[in-house]
């Protein structure tokens, strides 16, 4: 069922076409940037960070986002015991779980996941399951039935564990899965597990995903006669999601 690599070609009058749709038996999906827009709450907390160890707070925020914390210091502050940054991150997951002041969902995700709601999907999220919960609870976006947080693995995106231990949950290989990311750590992720991944957002845009869109909203999901579904780019300016 997997498509090809959607790469939007170039007419003789050099307006680009729309990228190719994506077919796949089933849809892996990050959180935050992807579902759920908490960057406020995320910045206060990390910023915060930053000051405590006199970092420049916009470096730590673009090492940061789609990251386990402990690997977030690790990079940072780099001859630091591991066991520091795990004890700082469990500090800073219980402040984020309990922040959830202007958590709202990214345009476009409530409908997606009530498009999605009776295919085979996953959440794949480098939060812990309290912060997963608290954040999609904040945002009144249902949480799937298949998740797997930041307990579940042992390795952190950019590491493929997390996306082929949903794969294996849901019983797809990972070339019939499509992951849903905006980061770069988790468009890494996503393509070292072997799957072709759909960038979310404008963060998204400078990371050369299979397909990107700029928002859920201009995402139109077709469920497929049998099983599957088939996803494509709606254009500018349509009349909202088309979603069966």
């Amino acid at each position: 069922m997997p498509s090809e690599p959607s790469t939007p070609s170039v007419p003789s009058d050099g307006a680009p076409r729309a990228a190719a749709p994506l077919t796949a038996r089933a849809l892996l999906l990050d959180m935050d940037g992807t579902l759920v827009d908490s960057d406020a709450a995320v910045e206060r907390v990390w910023r915060g960070w930053a000051a405590e160890h006199g970092l420049d707070g916009d470096e730590v925020m673009r090492v940061a986002h789609g990251r386990q914390g402990y690997a977030t210091m690790a990079e940072l502050l780099p001859d630091r015991p591991m066991e520091v940054n795990h004890e700082e991150n469990r500090r800073l997951l219980a402040l984020e779980t309990a922040d959830t002041d202007d958590v709202v969902p990214i345009p476009g995700a409530p409908a997606f996941l009530a498009a999605i709601e009776h295919l085979p999907h996953a959440l794949v999220t480098s939060a812990t399951l309290p912060l997963a919960t608290a954040r999609m609870t904040a945002a009144g976006l249902p949480m799937p039935r298949v998740r797997v947080t930041a307990e579940a693995v042992g390795a952190g995106k950019p590491h493929p564990e997390g996306f082929l231990k949903a794969a294996a949950e849901l019983g797809f290989a990972p070339e019939d899965c499509v992951v849903f990311e905006d980061s770069a750590a988790g468009v890494a992720a996503g393509r070292a597990a072997g799957m072709r991944v759909v960038g979310v957002g404008p963060r998204a845009g400078a990371l050369s995903p299979t397909l990107h869109v700029p928002s859920l909203e201009r995402l139109r999901v077709e469920p497929l006669d049998g099983e599957g579904v088939r996803l494509s780019v709606l254009p500018e300016g349509a009349p909202g999601r088309d979603s069966a």
